[in-house]
């Protein structure tokens, strides 16, 4: 999976090209008079006027955007109409810093409105109406900014989005909007006005582009670290509220979840590509620390053996960040027998330049983790070919495996390598591999830009345990929760679908060679573990996903858009599962915190072979 920054970039700079580009006109350019914000804004998603010149639209401006793509001010009008659903505010687009105008100013502007859509349309996203190309006159200055709506949870409904309409392949647009019942029809109704929420609790930590998330529901399939749980595709969590500010970056606060911003936080409600609704602040709360702290797992007992998965994040040799990977391993992790490592990339990291071995950054982390208390791991894994296994360009990102030899043998049998598909025979009436370590079925399509499985065959204290390590097709592409298709489209599903297909079909090989086989596939799934992925992997009672051995709070791996939710799993075959003594941990080291050193949350699964 490509980097959050890597794709975040590219992803900005999408959004400037589409400032421009990504608007949606739905009537042949006109002109009307005397038109106030809420006509302007109508009782759907989207304006009656949309393609339309207006003159003297009068508000009060509410906040003014000097940086990014979309700089320009919001305005309000001071004199509702009658009907909840019609916002009162508007975005007036300029492209460049707005000039002669300020917060408090009464000001008449003239323009074409425009629905602009962050992201293109091909994202999915909703739009935002907005006037552009405007001339604006100020009447008068220092009038009082109208009064900020409350968005809490009383005023949020418990009911997320209405079906779209299928004559408009699933399209909510032009639905009546309906704030009483629909949280997101609420947030609609709202768009562009002064909003406010008071002492929310942070369910989405700091990012580096100054954003976080919080809930005005604390209670809402909370969690004990302070999280709001992403539990079903029916339960996408209404209170959620993305959080930017129209202040200073450096005052902006660094938030972990669970910390709360206390007091008043409130500005206009905007609506952009990385998260949908979000209040961008005029004036920001003060956070208040939740202290939460990084989690560590129990050390496996002498009988027990721990395997673990961990994402490191596009590791390669120029990384800052092999000291604290390193303690993670050794102390929070407690140094497991066998480590599945996900995004270690070549020796060259980015620079596409044809190198695709990744000796120099396993051996870099191997000495990291020695430096840091813990064993010297050996480790195995199989050279992709270049440029044939997505995530960054150049990169090469693969999974390796690290493992204790001091504990667990690996059973080496030559002839893996990148486009060589493993096997399953039968040695003295046990399962065994045929290449070790090798891929799964590497030249197939459905690992066509994608990390292919890496199996290996281990022994511990005389027990043979095969292993698949898996990252499995990004979510990149899916619309977001907020789209303006609902039910929401998940295209990156097709893919792993068919990859979780053929995992499943190589450990019934192994399970049909050998009953009670010991087999564990694991990995970055890219998916959570109620969706038809999971399903996938679990069919034919092939294998468990044993994150499901938690509490239901307590399942999550990877925090996005304020949601907690699994995206890494350990699956087990069913002699591993019938074990009493098996021991599931998601040790929360980094998707919760702001100084996180990876996006995900490393799991650990502790039995007794």
């Amino acid at each position: 999976m490509p980097s959050k920054s890597s794709a975040r970039l590219a992803a900005l700079t999408v959004a400037a090209v589409c400032s421009a580009t990504s608007i949606v006109a739905l009537t042949s350019p006109a002109h009307a008079d005397s038109v106030r914000i809420h006509d302007i804004q109508g009782t759907t998603r989207i304006s009656p006027y949309a393609g339309q010149q207006v003159t003297d639209v009068t508000g009060v401006v509410t906040g003014i955007r000097t940086y990014g793509s979309s700089r320009g001010f919001w305005i309000q009008d001071p004199n509702p109409d009658a009907d909840p659903a019609t916002s009162e505010g508007v975005f007036v687009f300029t492209s460049s810093t707005p000039k002669g105008v300020a917060v408090g100013d009464l000001v008449s502007v003239s323009g074409t409105v425009s629905e602009f859509v962050p992201g293109g349309t091909s994202s999915g996203n909703q739009s935002l109406t907005e006037i552009t190309k405007p001339t604006f006159t100020v009447v008068s200055s220092g009038n009082p900014v109208p009064a900020a709506t409350v968005i809490d949870a009383k005023s949020v409904p418990n009911a997320y989005v209405p079906d779209g309409d299928t004559a408009a392949d699933n399209s909510i647009n032009a639905l009546p909007l309906r704030p009483s019942k629909y949280a997101l029809d609420r947030y609609e109704s709202l768009e562009g006005m002064n909003v406010q929420v008071s002492d929310t609790r942070v369910v989405g930590a700091t990012d580096p582009y100054t954003e976080l998330w919080v809930t005005v529901k604390p209670r809402e399939h909370a969690n004990r670290r302070g999280g709001t749980v992403y539990g079903s595709y029916d339960a996408q969590n209404t209170g959620r509220l993305q959080i930017q500010s129209l202040g200073s970056t450096a005052d902006f606060p660094k938030a972990n979840v669970g910390d709360t911003l206390t007091g008043t936080t409130s500005g206009p409600l905007d609506y952009n590509q990385f998260g949908g609704y979000t209040l961008v602040a005029s004036q920001l709360g003060t956070l208040k620390s939740g202290d939460l702290k990084r989690e560590t797992t129990e050390k496996q007992r002498r009988g027990e053996l721990a395997v673990a998965t961990y994402n490191v994040e596009n590791l390669d040799p120029s990384d800052a960040t092999f000291d604290a990977h390193a303690a993670a391993i050794v102390n929070n992790l407690r140094s497991p027998d066998i480590v599945s490592l996900e995004e270690i990339q070549d020796n060259t990291g980015s620079k596409n330049d044809g190198v695709v071995a990744a000796d120099q950054t396993v051996g870099k982390l191997i000495d990291a983790i020695v430096a840091a208390g813990g064993p010297r791991y050996d480790w195995r894994g199989v050279d992709p070919a270049d440029g044939t296994d997505g995530g960054e360009p150049g990169g090469n990102i693969r999974q390796v495996f690290l493992f204790n030899p001091e504990r667990v043998s690996f059973t080496d049998r030559a002839g893996g390598d990148a486009t060589t598909a493993v096997g399953v025979k039968k040695v003295r009436g046990k399962a065994a591999l045929t290449v070790s370590p090798g891929r799964i079925d590497p030249t197939n399509e459905a690992f066509a830009s994608s990390r292919k499985p890496l199996v290996g065959e281990f022994v511990f204290r005389g027990r043979t345990v095969i292993v698949v390590a898996n990252h499995f097709n990004s979510k990149g592409g899916d619309h977001s929760l907020t789209s303006q298709y609902q039910p929401v489209a998940r295209s990156s599903e097709t893919q792993r679908h068919q990859q979780a297909t053929l995992v499943n079909s190589f450990v019934k090989d192994v399970l049909a060679t050998e009953k009670n086989a010991r087999v564990i596939a694991l990995g970055d799934i890219n998916d959570f573990e109620f969706s038809g992925t999971a399903r996938i992997l679990e069919s034919g009672g092939a294998l468990w996903s044993a994150v499901k051995s938690l509490p239901r709070s307590e399942r999550y791996s990877y925090v996005y858009q304020g949601n907690s939710q699994v995206l890494d799993q350990i699956l087990v075959s069913p002699s591993i599962r019938r074990g009493c003594d098996l021991e599931y941990d998601s040790v929360h080291i980094n998707a919760e915190f702001n100084d996180q050193i990876s996006d995900h949350d490393p799991q650990v699964l502790r039995f007794k072979p």
